[in-house]
């Protein structure tokens, strides 16, 4: 499409010029000038900014106007698989009100378009970006539940793989029909030579369930590189057409109603002979330019990015203030960091790591969970544990024995994930509520141990809502859900143990969080309580300073958040017996938010699992 600016929307040119300068110089830089491909991509965002909907532009003026409007103390967020939630996107739309009950205004939808029936890796092999899964609807749908989520006030996360398509795509199909131009989307090479050199530098991601980074196809004689599984094809973005169709299928998505663009496996998509093809300088040049593209055509849609590596490859993908790459980041290290707490009773990594995260600008948002759809991986901050005597290898083991329930005295119920005999490493699966102990307690009839698996689930997930930045539930969690054995018996699922956490969501139990003294009604009411004080009180927003503090004891995290009107003390016990908090606020009178009882912020004895939420008096 030819693209002429004069012909363009006042608005539209304004944002357009703001950004054209350093668009076109990163994209030059990355396609040697390739002007054609940069009028073309320039054609396609003016086009799907005259395809937006009056209401997604008014939505953009707004957040325009309110650039802060994700950040503070109001949003809240809940992922979920549509088909294990309500079936389908009809169905989603149908439990709104029991999201907005569950005090949540932005839904993350796990991966929802088009995929294989097998080979599909929870729906991140996907082989048509234009189409929604037919179980699950249709695109109309998406956009029907887009409209109605914003009219709740609610915004839409949506998935988008950037790395790879399914080998069922239509672009591999051509590929593999031997059409050049298709190729020429992936990396096809003939000569394993090639791929030797490359497998020098490259680690495996999956070296047992799939070891190697390509796959050989019999029926053309070729390899093509295959980063995660077999069925994944890695896109080529060397290929400036490849980049060009991924923003038009971005734009496409979010012109259905998206406000929050996940950007799936984003430190990958970038591949060069002689690297580890991981956080390569391309990718954030990628990302920067998608971070424009969005400002120009729809500035009201942020960009997630999903980066599960350390903290100094994380850091990187917010960009700088003056020019940044994604708006959000998961906080992947702090959520590890957080059950190596569970397992140790131990917070002193936790409360290293909390202060690398608070010392980052305040433009920087994180989102904060407890458990996700994926594994966790104990890509903990091992040099600094050294010094206490721990080693990377059997501090790992000892975590993965502890949570699947084979350490002595163990509470959690989980299973391993990716487990590679050789290295000793793998990653584990399971429920927020079956890891506390909730699963195990309440199999064994033993009401005691109940009673504190439920308080260490409450308790974290309090720890959860006082960091800074955005706190997101993972489904069922607000209910306790335990891990979901049958995925065993199904064929298609039981060679993938994260299939443990994603089970079918109970609504019988969902029922019972109104019933009095059951599991459910204690969780749900209490999180529930604290979502709402997290909502009312501005110490919790962005803007507020955040520290930690000594309590002078291994097992209790102590952190202060202050924003000149309110002070907050929240401190977090993260072992089952009692403690004391040495701590010494002595500025005055202090209120705990969760109890409502006065209590002196000075040494502040705590019972097992037990917090407080601390506000200074007026």
């Amino acid at each position: 499409m030819e693209f002429s600016l004069e012909t363009c929307a006042e608005e539209y040119r304004e944002r357009f010029l703001k950004h054209y300068d350093e668009l076109k110089w990163l994209y030059c830089e990355l396609y040697e000038n390739r002007m054609d491909a940069f009028e073309d991509l320039c054609g396609r965002m003016y086009r799907y900014y005259q395809q937006r909907g009056e209401g997604l532009k008014e939505l953009d003026q707004f957040r325009i106007g309110h650039p802060d409007w994700y950040r503070g103390n109001r949003l809240l967020g809940m992922m979920m698989y549509v088909d294990a939630f309500a079936e389908n996107l009809q169905g989603v739309r149908k439990q709104l009100d029991y999201m907005e009950e569950c005090n949540v205004n932005y839904i993350h939808l796990m991966p929802l378009l088009d995929a294989p029936e097998e080979g599909n890796d929870g729906g991140y092999a996907v082989s048509d970006f234009r189409k929604v899964k037919p179980s699950l609807g249709a695109m109309k749908d998406l956009g029907r539940l887009a409209e109605d989520c914003h009219r709740r006030g609610i915004s839409l996360c949506l998935d988008f793989v950037m790395n790879h398509t399914s080998e069922e795509h239509a672009w591999a199909k051509k590929a593999r029909q031997g059409d050049p131009e298709y190729q020429g989307y992936y990396y096809f090479y003939e000569d394993d030579g090639i791929l030797q050199e490359y497998e020098k530098t490259v680690p495996q991601v999956f070296p047992t369930t799939a070891p190697g980074n390509f796959t050989w196809l019999p029926d053309i004689g070729k390899y093509v590189m295959t980063t995660f599984y077999p069925y994944q094809w890695d896109l080529n973005y060397k290929n400036p057409a490849v980049l060009n169709e991924m923003m038009d299928n971005a734009l496409n998505l979010i012109n259905q109603g998206i406000d929050i663009i996940r950007i799936d496996a984003v430190p990958y998509i970038w591949k060069e002979l002689g690297t580890n093809c991981r956080n390569l300088p391309q990718v954030h040049s990628i990302v920067r330019m998608m971070r424009m593209i969005c400002e120009i055509v729809c500035p009201g849609v942020l960009l997630l990015g999903e980066v599960v590596m350390a903290p100094d490859k994380v850091v990187p993908y917010f960009g700088t203030v003056e020019k940044p790459e994604c708006h959000m980041l998961y906080n992947v290290t702090t959520m590890a960091t957080t059950w190596n707490c569970v397992a140790t009773k131990d917070i002193r990594l936790l409360r290293q790591q909390m202060d690398i995260v608070n010392g980052l600008p305040k433009e920087y948002v994180f989102l904060n969970y407890l458990r996700c759809h994926d594994d966790i991986g104990w890509g903990l901050d091992y040099p600094w544990l050294e010094q206490f005597g721990l080693e990377e290898v059997s501090h790992k083991k000892y975590l993965n024995d502890f949570f699947v329930g084979q350490y002595p005295g163990s509470f959690a119920r989980g299973e391993l994930y990716n487990a590679d005999p050789a290295s000793g490493d793998a990653r584990l699966c399971g429920t927020t509520a079956s890891l506390c102990g909730i699963e195990k307690a309440r199999y064994e009839h033993k009401d005691g141990d109940l009673e504190k698996a439920v308080q260490l689930d409450i308790m974290l997930h309090a720890y959860m809502l006082v960091q800074s930045g955005i706190p997101v539930i993972y489904s069922g969690d607000e209910i306790g859900q335990e891990n979901d054995y049958t995925y065993h018996q199904d064929l298609k699922k039981c060679e993938d143990s994260r299939y443990l956490h994603r089970g079918k969501f109970p609504w019988d139990l969902a029922e019972k969080r109104t019933e009095k003294g059951s599991i459910q009604e204690r969780l749900f009411a209490k999180i529930s309580k604290l979502e709402q004080i997290r909502k009312l009180h501005g110490v919790f927003g962005s803007e507020a300073s955040v520290w930690t503090i000594d309590t002078w004891d291994d097992s209790v995290l102590g952190l202060i958040r202050a924003n000149g009107e309110e002070k907050l003390v929240a401190l977090f016990n993260f072992s089952e017996s009692a403690r004391t908090a040495w701590i010494k606020e002595e500025d005055g009178n202090y209120t705990d938010l969760i109890s409502g009882r006065r209590l002196p912020a000075k040494d502040v004895k705590m019972p097992g699992y037990g917090v407080y939420w601390l506000r200074k008096d007026a």
